[in-house]
């Protein structure tokens, strides 16, 4: 599998707003994961591009952290835009 959780744990240590393993609730720790994922459906859907199903997950977990990170831009801009600088998501 390709998320278990080692990787969430690395994931939610690095992002997470305590530092911790334990932090996965903050917005940062689930933008980060979120990213992840849509980075490995986004390498499945390039490869299986009938794949209709995974293409609307894909675009579902986009919305999601689009949501979350609409949500951190409204409530703190600074952690805003340090979480989009740390995944490189705007170019």
């Amino acid at each position: 599998m390709y998320l278990d959780k080692t990787k969430k744990a690395e994931i939610f240590a690095q992002y997470g707003k305590a530092q911790s393993t334990t932090d996965t609730g903050s917005a940062e720790s689930q933008i980060a994961l979120f990213s992840y994922r849509i980075k490995h459906l986004t390498e499945h859907v390039k490869k299986n591009r009938k794949d209709y199903v995974t293409t609307r997950s894909l675009t579902q977990l986009v919305g999601k952290r689009r949501a979350l990170l609409d949500y951190l831009y409204d409530r703190d801009i600074e952690r805003y835009r340090a979480i989009i600088k740390a995944l490189g998501l705007r170019k």
